[in-house]
């Protein structure tokens, strides 16, 4: 395969930077590989006697590869991930004499201060011990001449610290319910059931040099200032556009590092946004998918950072441009290879597809709250509901066809079926295809495409786990239920019938085929009564909702207290996003804005003077209408900015991390919009050599 002037084989490089299942045949003896992959593919319990084979044979791939060191590398609730550094080096004798060691224990089992990560109360300051232990469903990698082992993370007491963690359970908790209701068809040769997904993954590449003079870029990923440049997104003429070639190495040198690492990256391409860009992934395991996003997110910045560029992964950095998304595209699968939401050649005739569309229709209305909460940030606030991302009210479509499949068991209706029509494009020269029997829908939050569903509403910078926990553990519940109704039915069939038609008549009101992006839409949410929650500490307190409670104790993905946590977590990371993004607006228009602006008034003064000084008839009203205009302005930001000071302060009185975020969305954000208005007016009336940071143009159409 060509791109540029280089040529790469991607068979040879794929993967040379992981320990994967090919690795793990070669290097391992035959029994402890089998037992390693029964682990891994249908979540037996690792043989610990196995341990010390792996690690010795994991130990000399990675140094064959390089490696000096090896980390547990785990995923705090941080949205981040996190490790340290160990050599491969211990001491043989007295002598000082060295050798390369790595134990069963090394690999098993690490340790890292568990008060210095986001514990929503679990660990206090004093209590530091915490562990991570080797996950074996995920493979170890090399970045950096450093052995990366995939961990989860957890408290002393045993408590998740971690994203990982959750999201095994959940995959557990999901296998044993669909493993049930699998059988129930006749499949018993499947003895696994497991997610697949596929996160696309949306970004925005800038000059590095015009990133270097933007504070609220450094400090915050998005810009708290900027006027409207005369040339955004209007024309349409940068999705799926031509690459720059600056963008186009960016990408090159980014496939062949993800590539080494094992991670699928097949589509890449311009998003709708100038500066915006796509990649999008071959689907693996969830637990995989999870890690190699997290990969691909740090890989991005990196590989950016090589080609003088910034890679911004903020939910939205540009006001009024389209800001990025991840869709998570979600789906079930076999040890045996059969998708479980591929409806075939006959979807009205296939019961089983049937049956687990109901479960994800029933799971999607009956959590809309925690699906919701699992998209919440500060950041994503920005994005949903702004005419280019799906609404805050969750809804799923399943096209026209599914939809008048569904209403005809509702109405207990025949369904004809609907018959493939060839396309027609009107050359002849072209050739004719079959057309999909249902068109796509980009404006809703959870859509069904074929066999999957794709949840539109997570945000770029999100870790995908927290999304995927929330999925697989309601979808759980409602084939535990679903299997609790069927098993030892009498018949079967007319029981299923029951159950499926019971189903969609309950929660029929989550599907909606139409516009998203339509006012009339959340009129019609509401009627139905379907929750909008618009803002993060909107959402939040339905986390602790007895339902959503009682569902993640119930599948023993989450404890109570473990939920409390994750709940006071978000909480104080809203509070202290918005808290920063206000102190680097303060900064920014105090040390560098205002000051400018004061410059050129008396530049504009001086100038005027000296003209009248030449000739009292001489013609100033440029300067002369222009100077109280921008002067007014610079006293209204100046008020401005007191106030936004005096909401900072008013935060400092606020008790309880509810009460606060409340305070920061209703007092501070809001003070933050009202200067932000002055400070883009300024920007207009400035000369742009005299405004000391880059425009939204400069930004926008920086890499060419």
């Amino acid at each position: 395969m060509k791109r540029g002037s280089e040529q790469m084989n991607i068979e040879e490089i794929f993967g040379v930077r992981v320990f994967d299942d090919a690795a793990m045949k070669k290097r391992l003896p035959k029994k402890a590989y089998e037992s390693l992959s029964r682990t891994r593919r249908l979540g037996e319990a690792l043989d610990p006697e196995i341990a010390d084979v792996v690690a010795c044979a994991m130990k000399d791939w990675a140094i064959e590869q390089g490696a000096t060191h090896y980390s547990h590398w785990f995923q705090p609730m941080n949205n981040f991930t996190a490790g340290k550094h160990d050599a491969f080096l211990s001491t043989t004798g007295k002598d000082g004499s060295i050798s390369l060691d790595f134990s069963s224990k090394a690999l098993i089992q690490g340790e890292a201060d568990s008060s210095s990560f986001p514990s929503g109360g679990l660990r206090a300051t004093f209590e530091a011990r915490g562990y991570t232990a080797w996950d074996p469903t995920s493979y170890a990698f090399i970045k950096d001449n450093v052995l990366c082992i995939p961990t989860a993370f957890c408290s002393y007491g045993g408590e998740a610290l971690d994203k990982k963690t959750p999201l095994l359970r959940s995959a557990e908790a999901l296998n044993r319910q669909a493993l049930r209701v699998i059988h129930l068809f006749g499949n018993e040769d499947v003895t696994a059931v497991r997610t697949t997904v596929g996160p696309e993954q949306e970004y925005f590449l800038i000059d590095k040099s015009v990133y270097d003079k933007r504070k609220d870029l450094i400090y915050t990923g998005r810009t708290l200032f900027g006027a409207k440049p005369p040339k955004g997104q209007e024309l349409d003429d940068h999705y799926f556009g031509s690459i720059k070639p600056r963008v186009a190495a960016f990408m090159k040198d980014l496939d062949e590092e993800l590539w080494k690492l094992g991670v699928y990256a097949k589509t890449e391409h311009n998003e709708v946004a100038p500066a915006q860009h796509e990649l999008a992934p071959v689907f693996t395991t969830g637990n995989i998918a999870a890690d190699q996003n997290q990969l691909t997110m740090e890989i991005m910045q990196k590989v950016a950072a090589r080609h003088g560029m910034v890679c911004l992964l903020h939910e939205k950095p540009f006001a009024g441009v389209n800001g990025s998304g991840k869709h998570n595209n979600w789906s079930l699968t076999t040890n045996t290879g059969m998708n479980l939401l591929e409806p075939g050649e006959t979807p009205a005739e296939n019961a089983q597809f049937l049956l687990f569309l109901c479960a994800v229709i029933q799971a999607v209305d009956d959590y809309q709250d925690m699906l919701r909460i699992s998209v919440a940030s500060a950041a994503n606030d920005h994005r949903l509901g702004a005419n280019e991302a799906p609404p805050a009210v969750v809804s799923m479509y399943v096209g026209d066809e599914i939809e008048n499949i569904l209403d005809a068991i509702v109405n207990e209706t025949s369904y004809a079926g609907q018959e493939k029509e060839l396309l027609k494009i009107g050359v002849h020269a072209l050739p004719r295809f079959p057309k999909d029997t249902t068109d796509r829908n980009r404006t809703s939050p959870f859509a069904f495409t074929g066999n999957k569903f794709e949840f539109r509403m997570p945000g770029s910078s999100a870790s995908i786990s927290g999304i995927n926990v929330v999925l697989n553990t309601a979808v759980a519940e409602s084939l535990e239920q679903f299997a609790d109704a069927l098993e030892g039915s009498k018949d079967f069939e007319a029981d299923l019938q029951a159950l499926i038609r019971s189903v969609l008549i309950k929660h029929k009101r989550i599907l909606f085929n139409g516009n998203g992006y339509d006012d009339a839409w959340l009129a019609e949410a509401e009627r139905r009564g379907l929750l909008n929650l618009r803002t993060t500490p909107e959402a939040l307190p339905y986390y602790l909702a007895d339902k959503n409670v009682a569902l993640f104790t119930k599948h023993r993905v989450y404890t109570r207290t473990e939920m409390e946590a994750r709940y006071e977590i978000h909480l104080e990371n809203y509070s202290k996003v918005l808290n920063i993004e206000a102190l680097t607006m303060l900064e920014m228009a105090r040390r560098d804005i205002m000051p400018a602006v004061s410059s050129y008034l008396r530049e504009l003064s001086e100038t005027a003077t000296a003209i009248h000084a030449v000739s009292v008839t001489a013609d100033c009203s440029y300067e002369e209408s222009i100077i109280p205009e921008m002067s007014a302005l610079l006293g209204d930001a100046y008020r401005k900015v007191r106030s936004l000071d005096e909401a900072l302060m008013g935060a400092k009185t606020v008790e309880g991390s509810q009460a606060l975020a409340n305070y920061y969305r209703d007092k501070v954000f809001s003070a933050m919009a009202e200067l932000r208005i002055t400070i883009d007016q300024l920007e207009t009336m400035m000369p742009s050599d005299k405004w000391p940071v880059p425009s939204y143009g400069e930004l926008l159409f920086s890499v060419r």
